[in-house]
């Protein structure tokens, strides 16, 4: 195992500048985002960590092209994104698993490929491989409504990564989990990633999830967000989810960050 964590590469795959995004509700504006940059270089593992309503999700999606910002610049491999139009090598992972109902589990995970044209006989090695990897063996043929949630969680990831994305844009995909399974999921994720190193834009409210997964956490303000602080998270990789937690490395940086987050919860009551 090393010592430290592989460094990232300094080429930059998404950049945010200067991010503001607000809405009309109930007749006002809010301003969910305001004035929010920052950068993620290829191969890193980022968290953006803080409190509910800070506009992380919001941000998210902005940069998946999924809702237009008010100000501000986002660019992806050093192309601004348009809103309402995918780029081709991202990859979402939702905070719902979103899998077809009436689809099987090898079914599901094959969808992209089926889209993609991808022969039969590949798809089928490719989907083998993928739910073998991600401990589904034996279920290929279930339905989702037989699944666990935390399996479901599996095959909705996996129907991700099979497309092979460059850049993996995940909101909190394991929020609704209970804790041993939420745990269970960090190891699944933290080994798959090992093999493909995408570069991770991650969405959680949940700090030890952020240190488990993460190279860095940028903590956003309570509303508007704004980029508080950037955190590095220098343990070493591979890493155990379970055992991770119970280092002192991990202990210190939790309070560290914890102090911080905690004032912005406190500011996000009063709001």
């Amino acid at each position: 195992m090393p010592n430290t964590p592989p460094e990232a590469s300094t080429r930059c795959r998404i950049e945010i500048e200067a991010l503001r995004k607000n809405f009309f509700a109930q007749g006002r504006e809010v301003v969910a985002v305001d004035d929010a940059s920052f950068r993620i270089n290829d191969g890193e593992f980022v968290a953006l960590l803080g409190p509910s309503g800070c506009g992380k999700s919001t941000i998210l999606n902005m940069v998946a092209t999924l809702i237009a910002p008010n100000g501000g610049a986002i660019r992806v491999d050093d192309v601004a994104v348009v809103p309402g139009r995918p780029i081709a090598h991202v990859g979402y992972v939702f905070q719902k698993d979103t899998l077809f109902p009436w689809r099987t589990v090898e079914d599901n995970i094959g969808y992209a490929l089926e889209l993609a044209g991808v022969p039969a006989a590949e798809r089928r090695a490719r989907v083998e491989r993928a739910i073998h990897q991600a401990g589904l063996d034996g279920f290929a043929r279930f339905y989702p409504s037989s699944l666990s949630g935390g399996m479901r969680q599996r095959v909705s990831l996996m129907r991700t990564l099979i497309a092979e994305p460059e850049i993996l844009l995940m909101d909190e995909p394991f929020g609704a989990l209970d804790t041993h399974t939420k745990l269970d999921m960090h190891s699944v994720l933290l080994d798959l990633w090992e093999q493909a190193r995408q570069t991770v834009l991650f969405v959680t409210h949940d700090l030890g999830e952020a240190l488990t997964l993460a190279d860095r956490i940028i903590l956003l303000s309570a509303r508007p967000g704004r980029v508080k602080a950037d955190f590095k998270v220098d343990f070493a990789r591979p890493r155990d989810a379970v055992a991770l937690r119970e280092t002192r490395q991990y202990a210190e940086l939790f309070s560290r960050i914890w102090h911080s987050l905690g004032e912005e919860f406190a500011k996000g009551r009063s709001v």
